[in-house]
């Protein structure tokens, strides 16, 4: 696939960013494509391996390897190569409702399991989806294509994250009509209020929820089902409904202090800051500045680094991130082989904007809070870290983070931001329509299944598996929409 000796006469080559410096001052996505000859070089660079461990989607040790959606990822990297791009467009549509999403958030372990990779670079595989989509759009082919014939049935898909939007993507498809509710004022879920604007600028998003209203979906903002919708008046009025509110219950963080004005949880941060962005251009400024603060992010994953961004887009005077965990060697261990998914440190955006503008990374590895200090008015002003070291458990041989004895040191703290992750799904969605929730507070069904316990009510994405990547929810809203299909008509013709 591709060119048969690709591999061997092109180099991988990604497109290039921003200037650090430049780019944190706006809020714009600051990936810069390639062209299209150097793009279909790229496409040359997939080695007709055999097996294409890219596209399988499968978990090795706790962690993917591959494609969770099992993207055709060979056929369409030749179909870049020979430039045959409305094919290569059909053939990413199969199994992604969403590239113009997965293009620009995904962490691509596709590339991580990618032959190519284990003796030298791997394939460039999620440029080569992002050409793909947005050349698709560029000229006129991604656009609505509305079923026609409808089947009468009709189907409530609660919240546009993802999962959500799959789900209604392809049970629109079908033939069914899809009411998708949103208790915020702008549909996209995770997609529009979680991950901040430079790495997915919104329009992408209402561009693509524009399309699926032309095709007949419907969406309705500011319905807070369990709250001001009622989940009877949904059960009586729909054939089928679809749980897909996300797992959106923060992990806190219990120490002494924690109640002082000044800590948030990331969420919210980068929420305030995505919506006033969207209604003012910040110039209304109801959000969460950390301008001219002392900022600590508490959690090392995606969200804390945008955390770090955000934070110094707004000014920050100086940023900390906490990791619990040790630093990752920059290269694999033998116990981390290919194609596994690589444990090895990455140093991302936002990080990157910190190592710029204050000469240093922001991360603290294996530190922790033990207590914020508080001023007479109850402000935050002081955050007291300590170091902790991995210790085993001679009983259970699970190794665990312990404080360190006497590590204490305090730090500036005028803005806390809380990014230690989620517990599950917020319980009154669920209480509304009875389901039950398993011990990790998600939405409980069968294995592999995505129908609950409540007749007619099913779950999908993070409501149900636990807080992912994108990638996954899209995955899961493709099935549930499946199984929702087969459970209304007796049979699915749907991927």
């Amino acid at each position: 696939m591709g060119k048969p000796t690709g591999f061997l006469e092109f180099n991988r080559e990604t497109g290039k960013t921003v200037d650090p410096k430049t780019r944190i001052k706006n809020y714009n996505e600051f990936h810069l494509p390639l062209s299209e000859k150097e793009q279909r070089c790229q496409g040359a660079r997939c080695m007709d391996c055999g097996v294409p461990f890219c596209q399988s989607g499968v978990i090795i040790k706790g962690m993917v390897s591959g494609c969770p959606i099992n993207n055709l990822i060979p056929e369409w990297n030749e179909l870049v190569y020979t430039g045959t791009w409305q094919q290569a467009y059909n053939r990413l549509k199969k199994t992604n409702s969403f590239p113009e999403f997965t293009a620009r958030v995904c962490p691509a372990p596709c590339e991580a399991a990618c032959t190519c990779g284990l003796n030298g670079d791997p394939v460039s595989i999620k440029e080569n989806e992002y050409a793909i989509i947005e050349r698709a759009y560029k000229t006129g082919i991604a656009g609505p294509n509305p079923p026609k014939i409808r089947t009468g049935k009709k189907i409530a898909v609660i919240g546009s994250g993802p999962a959500g939007l799959a789900a209604a993507d392809q049970l629109n498809k079908r033939g069914h009509s899809v009411t998708v509710f949103e208790r915020e004022d702008r549909i996209g879920g995770l997609l529009m209020y979680g991950i901040p604007n430079m790495k997915l600028e919104k329009h992408i998003i209402d561009r693509k929820v524009e399309i699926m209203e032309q095709e007949g979906i419907t969406f309705v903002t500011g319905a807070d089902v369990g709250k001001t919708q009622k989940a009877k008046d949904l059960l009586k009025d729909f054939d089928r409904v679809i749980l897909a509110c996300g797992a959106s219950e923060p992990r806190d963080l219990k120490v002494p202090g924690r109640d002082g004005q000044g800590i948030y949880f990331a969420v919210d941060f980068l929420k305030s800051t995505t919506k006033s962005l969207l209604n003012s251009d910040l110039q209304d400024q109801l959000f969460l500045s950390a301008k001219g603060k002392h900022v600590i992010v508490i959690g090392g994953g995606d969200t804390g680094n945008d955390c770090v961004g955000t934070a110094i887009r707004h000014g920050c005077a100086s940023v900390i991130q906490l990791e619990m965990m040790p630093r990752l060697p920059e290269k694999r261990t033998p116990d981390n082989s290919w194609p596994e998914w690589p444990r090895v440190l990455k140093t991302d955006y936002g990080q990157e904007e910190a190592i710029s503008v204050f000469g240093k990374d922001p991360r603290l590895y294996q530190t922790t809070v033990k207590e914020f200090v508080k001023d007479k008015s109850g402000k935050v002003v002081k955050a007291v870290l300590m170091n902790l070291e991995p210790k085993k458990d001679e009983k259970t041989g699970r190794m665990s983070m312990e404080p360190v004895a006497g590590s204490e040191k305090a730090v500036p703290a005028d803005l806390v931001l809380i990014a230690a992750g989620f517990l599950g799904a917020q319980s009154y969605v669920a209480e509304a329509f009875g389901v039950k929730l398993n011990e990790r507070r998600n939405v409980e069904t069968l294995k592999d299944k995505y129908k609950t316990n409540v007749d007619k009510v099913f779950v999908a994405g993070d409501m149900h598996r636990g807080q992912s990547l994108v990638v996954w929810a899209i995955r899961e809203g493709r099935e549930v929409a499946k199984e929702v299909d087969m459970d209304l008509m007796g049979y699915s013709n749907l991927a």
